[in-house]
Order: C-alpha cells, then structure tokens, then sequence
C-alpha cells in the first residue's frame, strides 16, 4: 500500500495548522487501501461548475459539499446538500454554501456521485481506526448515521460495537468480532422478506482489509479514519463520508525499563529508607513492619542524619554515605524532596530498586514538575551502562511480598492482617492502595503472592509488572485495579494477559474512570461510541481476561476463580436445587447465557426413588430446577444434590438451602435446641462433602440472616462458594461461564501480536 501522498496530505495539514485532512484527501487515503468511495470532481468555486464537469458523474443528482478545513460534521452547517444535477441548481446551491459558510476556512466545492442505497435502518454502518493513547491502532465497526451515538447508546456494549487491536503482523478473525452485532445483522440477514443487502464475507473483507491497513496508517501521524456512513447499495460497501484527524503532537514512547531489576524490588535481600521519624509516621510504621516480617536490621539502613541507629537499624546521614547499594530504597519524604532523592541515587548508584511512597505528585495541581523532573533523571540513567533503578509509585502503599517477606502498606498491625508465611498464588494489582487494602481486609481467604500499588506509575506500570509475572508459575489467579494506562502501555499489557489466560491461568480486571469526556466525545461519533472504558473492555475480553463492572464482582469473581480452579463450566447446562419455592423462580429468572439441564431418565428414577423413601414424593416433581420443599432432611437433602450435579446433562450448579425448616441441621450449637452446623451430619457438612466428590462449579446459597452466618461459615472453610442471595448465585455463575465461552471462542480465531 503506497502512503506517499497521505504523508504529503498530512505535512500540508500540520503545515496549515489543520487537525484534519480535507474531504477528498480523506477519501484518496480510503482507495488507496482498497475501499469504495463515490467519484467526484473539485471545485475552487460556484463559477467553476461546468456542465463538463458534472457529465463525469452518473445519475441525475449529485452531493454537494464545501471542503473546510477544520470542520468535522459539515451537514450541521448547511454543508451538504444533494441537488438535481443541473449547472444552475448546483451553481444556486453552492453560492447558497458559500454564503452560509463566509466564516468558515471554505477550500472549494465537492460534487460527489448520488449513491441510492436503502434509508431503513441497518443501511449504515460506522468504521473507524483510531490511535488509542492506551493501546495503539484500534478499529472500530458499529451501526453508523448522524443518529450513530444515540444508537450506541440504547444497546449492550456486545451488540452496539465491536473493537478491536489488529497490528502489522495480524488481525484477529473478523467475523468472529462482528458475530452479535445489530449493524452485522441488519446487514447481512433478510428482513421481513426483504434479502439480505450483502452477504457476511463481503463485510467481513472489506472490514479486514480497512483493519489491517490501520497500524501502517495511524503510524503516519494520522489520528483517526472515520467513515460514517459505509452504505451498502446494489450488493456492495461504499464510504459516503470520510473523516481523517491527524496529530500535531503523539508522545514518544519511554525508555525501556530494567525488568530484571524486578526481582530485586519484589523479594529484595538489603533495604534503606528515608523519612524515617523518631515519632510514629508513616516511615516508622514501615520499618517497624519489615522488621517484624524477619528482615534482618543488619540489611536494613535508616538515612536519617543525627542518629546512630533506629530501632535497631544503623542510621546514615544521607544516601551517599550509604556503605553500599541496597536492592530497595523505600522514600516516604515529602513530595517536593523527591526529585533530589532519586537523583542523588541516581548519582551514587545505591539502589537498584525504589519504592516512591510520597502523594501529591501529578494528583496536587502544580505538582506535574516533580514527576517530570524524575522522569527526566530516569531517562539519563537508562542511557548508562547501570540503566538506573526501577521506580514504584508515587502516591501509593507500596508493596506486600509474601516470598520477599516484607510489607510497605503503613498502616499499624492491628489493622490490617501480617504477609502471609507461605508462597500464595494470587497477585493483586491496583493504582489504588486503599482499594487493595479493602480487598484484603475482605477477602481474608485469598493466598496473595504480592499485593502491588503501582500508584501514578512515574516509571514502572501495570504492564511492566504483568508482563514480569507471566513467567511465576506459582502465581494461577491475578486481580487487577486500573484508572488508565500509560502511553501504550494497554498494548503491553494485552499482550501479557494474552499470555496468562493461553496458559491457562486467569485475570480479573476491573477499569474504573468510565465517565466519556466532552471533548472527546465531540470530536467524532467514533469517540463517543467507544469511549476509553468500552475499548479497554473489548481489548481484554478479546484476550482473555474477566472484565467486571462492579467492584462487588470483582471481589466475587476473584473468590469464585479461586473456588473453581480446575473445574470447567462445560456447556453452561445448569442445575438447581432449593427447598423453597421462590429461589427456584429466582434461578430461571436470573439466566442469562446459562441454559437449564435436562436431566437422564436415570436421575429422575433415582430422583424419584429418594423421594418415596422420604415420603416426599406426594409434594416434589423430578425436574429441574428442583424444588425439595422445607420437608427434605439433611441426608435427602444431599442425595438429591449429588444426583443433579452427578447427571451428565448438568455442567455448572447452584444449591439453594433456605435454612429455617427444622428438617434441616443449619444453626450453631445451643442449650434451646439440638442443632449443631459444625457436625459432620449437618446439611452445611453434608454439601461440603459432595464439594469435595464433585468436579463441576457450583454454589451454595444461604438466604438468611446474621442467625446463619455459622452456616456460611462451614460451608466457605470446606471449599464452597456460598451466595446470599439466589439471583446473585446465578449472575456470577452467568458471568463465570460466559468467560470460558467468549475465551474459547476467541481462542478459535488468529489473535495479533500485541506486543
């Protein structure tokens, strides 16, 4: 593909201070890459219409439209305007634009063939390439017209449309991307006995082709392509309107970063620290917290000038008299001392690794040149030999390592639970501190390897820690907590993720910072309809990772993929249980993309076997879901779970047990009754025990109040997933399941190299 006269375009644009290409530069970009577009003649004004000119264009109307530099939706203006094609109707027309439009940057006239096409809905369609700051080349297919944002607005983030990261060397498959949405079908299937306007693979090619060029044309300074719309008319795609941005300033790239230098931050063997106090602050509580990890105060200095020795800690009067580098330096000064300290460690080489604990840094208005200052004395650094230290932070709690046995999280010990002595299998990343230390505080049951507060990301990022982490096996689950991402810094951490969940371990991402921005939005439909937040979404799922949109998932999520490890959904077929009428409605109500089982003939049999030895069978059908009644005791009550999760037809599980009937052992041990939950014969035991004989998910749902938190209790201690509620057993089951569907089926398509 030649891209010779799309540089020449985009100079003359930046030259002219433009931030977009003109009309027909647009559309001499979309043929040069292969995609129809009208034919059209230029010109400089209303007297320069000549009847020779418009014979060059078939039909008996045409388009037109004033070229303006720097204008994006011409049609708002009187801009566009379609016209018998007649000399006088189109020369009236023209001066009528030119008049409109006095004020305006007016280049000439564009008279573009009349394409007729269908004005049903569905006829349009929205396709863009985008230079997303996070992750790069992005594209874009969605239903399109002037009315493109309201539409994307009223439908699911599935069905309105698809995104998606192609790059040079690849492009995912693209009728997979465009499987579920309305503009895909409204295109391509008949309506009420109208055909089809054309058929997939023709949408899919052009789509593919707009898709692969992308990488190589956003690497020419340019922006953004819209087109908006793309008809079909007489079985074909055409783009009637062409949008082109270009960029006056994209960042550069940052030096790469030491990532070996990792090791040395997450399990270091020697620490200092400055902004230790004699009082309780925030640098002794650290200190205090190492020590109490094991950290020997032999390998811990204190640079604190007028003291020998703090807690047991030699004390230094600066960071040069440091008697030799330490693999972490951890800096809890004020802000604006920062950039000193990083560079007098810089200067002497006396930290391989630091940790920035100081807020007020790119958050505080004003506070921008303290980060750029840092900045600028890491990027000196790399360029030696040393390449400098990595930097975590500022503004953040710093790091919980369980095999690195320390804990920079200043809060005092009775607050929040020591590190774990184990190796733990979970790895917690998040910009928030505090959000990390509410999870912990809440989720008590997760083995956490490392907890990370990567803070405002100064130098290392959030891709820079997943991609170190793909190679610890010992890691199997990742909770990620993100606001945004550095420059480009989503493409590097689409292609770790991508990395993780191939191998099979999983992520679970929560984006907060959703809110579409004014400008943004008005710069293009585009913007507007794939928002930071939609884009992000798409990306991950597209590679792997679980994408939640409530923080009360994301905790739920992380505890269900921690509870179901090895346990695979199948094909989404569900059963249930209960012993109360309204949860079974609950279930079925709450189905999304989860299908009801059809039990064996052999489960109904033996179904219906327990049930006359019960003498219930007067009052319980055999069918699913499966309703025992307050009647079932502990012992049917299991036999019957067993069975449904044990039936072939039943991939996935949820088991209601409402826990008033006094058929039922439920409620801790008491002088008023005879119940004990915590026997080995109560109905909490009793599923435990099916838990651990059986190898699908499921979850148990203990609708009741604080009485029966002793049988949650059992239930959470032998392995199982416990729900309050039945409908939220089944919406996280629903959002389980569709993971493992949305990654197979991604998995069965070519995925690009993001990297």
């Amino acid at each position: 593909m030649g891209l010779e006269n799309l540089r020449v375009d985009v100079e003359r644009a930046i030259g002219e201070g433009r931030h977009h290409l003109l009309e027909p530069e647009g559309f001499r970009l979309l043929r040069s890459i292969g995609i129809a577009c009208p034919r059209f003649e230029i010109a400089p004004g209303p007297n320069e219409i000549s009847e020779e000119l418009l014979a060059g264009l078939p039909g008996e109307k045409v388009v037109l439209k004033g070229i303006v530099g720097g204008l994006t939706h011409k049609s708002e203006l009187g801009g566009v305007q379609v016209v018998p094609k007649l000399r006088q109707e189109v020369v009236a027309a023209a001066d009528q634009m030119r008049v409109a439009m006095k004020d305006l940057d007016l280049r000439g006239f564009l008279i573009q063939e009349f394409v007729a096409y269908d004005p049903l809905p569905g006829s349009e369609a929205l396709l863009s390439m985008r230079w997303d700051r996070e992750f790069g080349a992005v594209v874009t297919l969605g239903v399109g017209g002037v009315h493109a944002e309201i539409l994307a607005a009223a439908l699911n983030d599935d069905s309105a449309v698809a995104i998606f990261a192609p790059s040079p060397e690849g492009v995912v498959s693209i009728e997979l991307e465009m499987s579920g949405l309305l503009v895909t079908d409204l295109l391509t299937q008949a309506q009420r006995g109208r055909p089809a306007r054309l058929d997939l693979a023709q949408l899919g090619e052009v789509v593919l082709r707009f898709a692969a060029a992308a990488p190589l044309v956003l690497s020419e300074r340019v922006d953004e392509v819209e087109i908006n719309p793309l008809v079909a008319s007489a079985g074909s795609l055409m783009a009637l309107d062409v949008l082109t941005r270009v960029s006056f300033d994209r960042p550069k790239a940052s030096p790469d970063r030491p990532l070996e230098k990792l090791d040395r931050l997450l399990r270091p063997g020697s620490v200092a620290l400055i902004g230790v106090a004699e009082r309780l602050n925030p640098g002794r509580l650290i200190l205090r917290s190492l020590l109490r990890g094991g950290f020997d105060s032999a390998n811990v200095a204190v640079v604190k000038p007028g003291l020998e020795s703090i807690d047991g800690c030699r004390c230094y009067a600066d960071i040069a008299s440091l008697p030799s580098p330490v693999d972490l330096l951890i800096v809890s000064v004020g802000a604006d001392q920062v950039p000193e300290v990083i560079q007098e460690t810089i200067d002497h080489r006396k930290a391989e690794a630091v940790i920035l604990i100081p807020g007020g840094i790119e958050e505080k208005s004003g506070s921008k040149h303290i980060s750029d200052r840092v900045r600028r004395s890491l990027g000196e650094a790399r360029e030696s030999d040393w390449k400098g230290p990595l930097v975590n932070g500022g503004n953040c709690l710093g790091i919980r390592s369980q095999p690195g046995r320390y804990d920079t999280f200043f809060l005092p010990d009775y607050k929040m639970p020591p590190v774990g002595e184990g190796e733990g299998n979970v790895a917690l990343l998040a910009q928030s501190g505090a959000f990390l230390a509410s999870k912990m505080s809440k989720l008590p049951r997760l083995d956490v390897r490392y907890a990370i507060s990567i803070g405002n990301q100064i130098d290392l990022t959030l891709g820079d820690y997943l991609t170190y982490l793909v190679d610890d096996e010992a890691i199997d689950l990742f909770g990620v907590y993100v606001e945004g991402f550095r420059d480009l810094d989503g493409r590097r951490f689409l292609a770790a993720a991508r990395r993780i969940t191939n191998s099979g371990r999983r992520i679970v991402l929560y984006r907060a910072g959703r809110s579409r921005q004014g400008v943004e939005a008005a710069a293009s439909h585009t913007a507007a309809m794939a928002g930071s937040y939609r884009v992000t979404r798409a990306l991950a799922r597209a590679a792997g990772v679980q994408v939640v949109e409530t923080l009360e998932d994301f905790e739920d999520m992380l505890l269900l993929n921690a509870a179901f490890e090895g346990r695979s959904p199948g094909d989404s077929r569900i059963g249930a249980v209960s012993n109360a009428g309204y949860e079974c409605v609950a279930f079925w109500d709450g189905l999304r993309g989860l299908r009801p089982a059809k039990f064996s003939q052999e489960t109904l049999e033996l179904l219906s076997e327990i049930f006359r030895k019960s003498r219930i069978h007067g009052v319980v059908d055999e069918r699913n879901p499966l309703d025992l009644t307050p009647m079932a005791g502990d012992a049917q009550f299991e036999s019957a779970v067993r069975l449904v999760l044990h039936d072939p037809g039943v991939d996935v599980g949820v088991v209601g047990c409402v826990p008033f009937t006094g058929a039922l052992n439920t409620l801790p041990g008491s002088t008023n009754h005879d119940e004990n939950v915590d026997a080995r014969t109560s109905i909490a035991s009793r599923l435990v025990k099916v838990w651990r004989q059986t190898s699908k998910p499921w979850i148990a749902v203990v609708d009741a109040g604080s009485a029966y938190d002793a049988m949650e209790r059992v239930l959470l201690e032998g392995g199982v997933p416990v729900s309050r509620t039945a409908d939220r057993a089944v919406h996280l089951l629903e959002l389980y399941c569709r993971h493992f569907r949305d990654h197979a089926r991604a998995g069965s398509g070519t995925g690009p190299d993001q990297g």
